[in-house]
């Protein structure tokens, strides 16, 4: 079976065409023109939409082939025990499904750093349970730059090599580079001790920022999103 998974956020739209459980081909479009070039050529058996931008009138007269719409009534692989359902970011609980689905049972933490850090949690009784939010790289910048009135807005793009900034700047880069890693790091300690078996899952667009986290229990995979999608779709249509 070969699913389409298309995951339309604010500014681009990335694509997962998927063998079973296997993603064959990823990409990422800025433009839905080019999108839809691409989806027109390409062979699937069922298709899954997820979208910030557009609901499902809209991509109705959008798209030309027929799609499951994700939304809070979707069915869902997991039992979601979360306390307002309806106000689950969806790429959340995608998020942890895709850690899930990855592992194949709970207990699961899925950890997405993009714009906001996410810690989402699937129990060992496959339960999604929630979690937490807090500022992501590049917000913890522009944080400090705005609200403040001499702190410069500065390049987060290398992390620093040392823990001690002998300027503001390098102050400024290391507080946030290792104030995340440190947040990483406890966050990952306080789940594994209630949940001694659990694995952690870390995606997003900083990920690979910190892929020197990973080791035994802790795997980096940058579209966990996508396979949450594709494990949601197969539920759907099995």
């Amino acid at each position: 079976m070969t699913n389409l998974i298309i995951d339309i956020g604010n500014t681009r739209i990335k694509s997962g065409l998927f063998e079973g459980d296997r993603l064959a081909e990823e990409k990422v479009f800025e433009k839905i023109e080019d999108a839809l070039t691409y989806w027109n050529t390409v062979f699937f058996d069922y298709c899954l939409v997820s979208s910030v931008k557009w609901d499902f009138a809209e991509l109705q007269d959008i798209l030309s082939f027929q799609f499951l719409y994700l939304n809070p009534e979707t069915r869902l692989p997991i039992s979601n025990a979360y306390g307002s359902p309806a106000r689950l970011g969806l790429d959340r609980i995608a998020g942890a499904i895709g850690a899930w689905s990855k592992r194949g049972k709970g207990p699961v933490l899925a950890i997405d750093l993009g714009t906001c850090i996410t810690f989402d949690l699937i129990d060992g009784s496959n339960s999604y349970l929630g979690g937490a939010i807090s500022p992501g790289l590049a917000m913890r910048a522009k944080a400090m730059h705005e609200q403040t009135a001499r702190l410069p807005l500065v390049d987060l793009k290398v992390k620093p090599s040392g823990l001690i900034g002998n300027n503001t700047i390098t102050c400024m880069q290391i507080g946030i580079w290792y104030g995340i890693e440190l947040e990483l790091l406890g966050q990952i300690e306080a789940y594994t001790k209630k949940y001694p078996e659990i694995e952690v899952f870390i995606s997003g667009g900083d990920a690979q920022s910190f892929d020197s986290l990973a080791k035994d229990l802790i795997f980096v995979v940058p579209n966990l999103v996508l396979y949450g999608l594709n494990s949601i779709l197969n539920h759907n249509v099995e």
